[in-house]
């Protein structure tokens, strides 16, 4: 990152605040009225004589061309336990006339001086000579507590504003009774009371003595030279902060108290107030100055926050590189600078009354220099922005390593896991308890097999339907030890990357309302270094998962969701070991294709009967199709049970098939739509579960089969799978079948029973298989794991992959 001071580019404010509005004073009863306000002892004109060395600050002339500043000077640092010196006035021997005098100004004109300092050429020069004030001497105060007074101050003293200002002013006030007072403050004082009131002191005497902004702020930096830079600008706005509070309070006060009053009327306040209109857009210009002061110095102490940090990952040459493009030095001079003019403006005003109150080049001073700041807050703003953002990723960092170590490392039970995965803050219950809804603690799941669920907010109602079943299933017998585990849901969300909004929170309660298991009490007490890691370790992707972790946390298996989809509560523990052991046990079978999507096949698989399951869309095909079966079935005197399951992801035409299969009479049909989705879901995973196993696709019959029935669902056509209880089985696809089936009367004679069917209609759909073919397998692109290799299951050759989107309406 390059290192550019947007502070001091051109366009911003190359005219220091300089202009003294005493001189632009004509000498007559007006300037000598303003005169006798500052110095009422005036007599005759006369010679001024001094003693000793004393000069009259009242009428030294300071040119800031001719004031040099020597690189190599060494600056004193004020101790500040020393007792303030006397201050010694210069002696008049003669009276001052006020119309030869400058004694009424406060500030000078502009000056060639200011100008040429801050012209874009000659920034590195002003860069300089302001580091040059620069002496810590490693004290750090935390000045926090200290701007919390100061904001009180200036927000409640404001003499008069507009109606957009004290509603302002009233939210500002509102916002700080709702923050908690900050400790310290007390301790802060004892070091800080009397450099504030010394600051206080040399911006009256810097002002009395018609310097111009710049030297006075050039001046307050080299007095405060042992202080870092957010305490320099702390202590002077501290001491602008409180002349503004007195003139506040004298202004609030003066038409009720007494005291106030009087000392009101010595200083013509009443005169003063009397023009309210031109009073009231001048505080509200200072005002908005005042804000932008407040905001810039906050940013101050949140980049020495950052430099004095106690935590490890905050001290880098990286992050030190980057907070040094946000020159702090240029920001602290600009905002000392902006609390002089403050200063000069309300002193000004109690010197000279009404005469000043509508000063044309002090309003656009104070314009100058609010938009000065605010350009130099957006860039220091933005400099935080990016500091935060590297102090996040190297905190994520290294909460990801560490969370990588723990979950290597061996442990007694799970406690110590499940407090780093699901973070509880303030001592706050992390857990949702879906069945008794109330908010328990992690104890609830002390020293059990817990299976994480991970999922976005957008987790499928089919896929929460049937989870509630399985989980419901296995609470019915607390006592089985497959019943011995917890499911956690856990929802994958970054608010990095999406925010979190009031919809998404409302999404967020309907989804727990309606799980029965735990969930996370709310995504906050999920880590961003906890999502990195269900991402990068875990593999999470969009499609939901289970992680499973053994009683002592250790990582048992980082997604058990085929497994639970299979044989559900059967799984458990869910371990790779036992997905591999039930894959031993297992054959192709019928029971194993539909699983309980329908009650009725256990009744015919005990009956003894042939079950078809058929599937696909066009109704046409669906009547020709079971038509003929049932011709066939009759003919041959084969009780047959015939059962429709769709499609996947199951529509508005599946759900018309259905109704018009039941309506004609034509087989039996899944009643539920979600079952439907279910027994197509369940395949999938049947696929997945299966390839991580280590058998060649080539030579695995069941794989094969899987393969077989998801290509008949990616195919345009309907299909057919027949099957004699849990013995033979055959499949066939679309018009093939109905060509056997029409065709019974030439292999009528090889069914001598029921035995007989099943092996013989095989045979029939080999014969007339043709070798031209065209299989296509469909998967989501959200599955995950994706073998490099499939092989087709109608000719044994690997298969070639392609990229599909489809965008199916009905």
């Amino acid at each position: 990152m390059e290192s550019v001071n947007p502070l001091t580019e051109k366009g911003a404010v190359n005219h220091p605040v300089a202009t003294n509005p005493m001189t632009n004073l004509s000498s007559g009863p007006a300037a000598a009225a303003a005169a006798n306000r500052m110095h009422p002892m005036n007599h005759d004109t006369g010679h001024h004589a001094t003693t000793g060395h004393h000069i009259n600050p009242l009428n030294a002339q300071i040119n800031p061309l001719n004031a040099q500043i020597n690189p190599h000077a060494v600056v004193k640092p004020v101790s500040h336990d020393m007792v303030p010196a006397a201050v010694v006035p210069a002696v008049h021997t003669t009276p001052i006339n006020p119309r030869i005098s400058n004694l009424g100004a406060a500030r000078l004109p502009h000056r060639r001086g200011d100008h040429h300092m801050f012209m874009a050429s000659d920034d590195n020069a002003m860069m300089k000579h302001i580091e040059e004030t620069h002496i810590p001497d490693g004290r750090d105060f935390d000045v926090k507590p200290l701007v919390h007074v100061i904001e009180e101050i200036v927000h409640r003293a404001i003499p008069i504003a507009s109606n957009v200002h004290e509603a302002k002013v009233k939210a500002h006030l509102e916002a700080l009774e709702e923050k908690v007072p900050q400790s310290g403050l007390t301790e802060i004082l004892n070091y800080l009371a009397y450099p504030i009131h010394r600051i206080n002191m040399e911006l009256i005497c810097k002002c009395a003595n018609k310097e111009d902004a710049h030297s006075t702020t050039m001046s307050l930096l080299h007095s405060l030279t042992t202080y870092a830079w957010d305490t320099k600008v702390a202590i002077t706005f501290a001491a602008f902060a409180q002349q503004y509070g007195q003139f506040g309070l004298l202004v609030h006060q003066y038409t009720t108290n007494p005291l106030a009053k009087s000392v009101a009327i010595i200083m013509e306040l009443p005169e003063i107030m009397v023009r309210q209109d031109v009073l009231r857009q001048k505080f509200d210009a200072i005002h908005d100055l005042i804000d932008k002061m407040l905001d810039v110095t906050k940013c101050i102490i949140q980049f020495r926050d950052i430099q004095t940090s106690n935590q490890q990952y905050v001290i880098t040459q990286e992050l030190e590189k980057l907070i040094n493009t946000a020159h702090i030095s240029t920001a602290a001079y600009w905002t000392i600078r902006a609390a002089v003019m403050c200063s000069a403006m309300i002193l000004n005003l109690i010197a000279l009354g009404h005469e000043h109150i509508s000063s044309t080049s002090e309003a656009w001073e104070i314009s100058s220099l609010a938009h000065k700041l605010a350009n130099i807050l957006d860039h220091l703003r933005k400099v935080l922005n990016l500091c935060h953002l590297k102090i996040e990723e190297r905190r994520q960092h290294d909460a990801f390593e560490a969370l990588l170590r723990l979950l290597r490392t061996p442990h007694i039970d799970n406690m110590k896991i499940l407090s780093i995965l699901i973070y509880s803050k303030d001592d706050q219950l992390p857990l949702f308890d879906g069945t008794h809804k109330r908010r328990v603690s992690l104890d609830v799941l002390r020293r059990k097999h817990v299976l994480l669920l991970l999922s976005d907010l957008d987790i499928a109602p089919e896929e929460l339907f049937i989870l509630h079943h399985m989980y419901a299933e296995s609470k019915t017998q607390p006592n089985r030890p497959e019943s011995n585990y917890e499911v956690v849901w856990i929802p994958v969300v970054d608010k990095r990357i999406t925010p979190w909004t009031e919809a998404k929170q409302t999404k967020f309660e309907e989804v727990q309302a309606s799980m029965p298991w735990y969930s996370v009490a709310h995504p906050s007490m999920i880590d961003p270094a906890v999502i990195r890691c269900i991402k990068e370790v875990w593999g999470y992707n969009k499609k939901p998962q289970l992680v499973v972790l053994d009683p002592q946390g250790k990582e048992a298996n980082n997604n058990a969701y085929h497994m639970l989809w299979i044989w559900g509560s059967l799984a458990f523990p869910f371990t790779k070991a036992r997905e591999e052991a039930l894959w031993k046990e297992q054959t192709w079978t019928i029971e194993l294709l539909a699983d309980s999507i329908d009650q009725n096949i256990f009744t015919w698989i005990s009956e003894g009967k042939c079950i078809c399951l058929y599937g696909g869309e066009d109704i046409e095909w669906i009547r020709s199709f079971t038509t003929a079966t049932r011709a066939v079935a009759n003919a041959a005197r084969v009780p047959l049970e015939m059962l429709y399951v769709g499609k996947r992801n199951p529509k508005e035409r599946v759900r018309k098939n259905s109704s018009i299969i039941q309506v004609e009479n034509l087989s039996h049909v899944v009643q539920d739509q979600t079952l439907i989705w279910f027994f197509w879901e369940r395949l999938e995973s049947m696929w997945h579960s299966r390839t991580q196993q280590d058998i060649p696709g080539e030579t695995d019959p069941i794989l094969q089969e899987i393969v077989t029935i998801l290509s008949y669902d990616g195919s345009e056509q309907g299909w057919a799978v027949f099957s004699r209880g849990l013995a033979e089985m055959t499949r066939g696809k679309g018009d093939l079948i109905v060509q056997v089936m029409k065709g019974f009367d030439r292999w009528r004679h090889e069914v001598t029973d029921i035995t007989t069917f099943v092996p013989t209609l095989d045979r029939q759909l080999r014969d007339l298989h043709s070798p031209h073919h065209c299989t296509r397998l469909i998967l989501p692109g959200t599955t995950g794991h994706i073998p490099e290799r499939v092989v087709c299951a109608e000719c044994g050759r690997p298969m070639e992959k392609f990229i599909m989107y489809r965008c199916c309406i009905e």
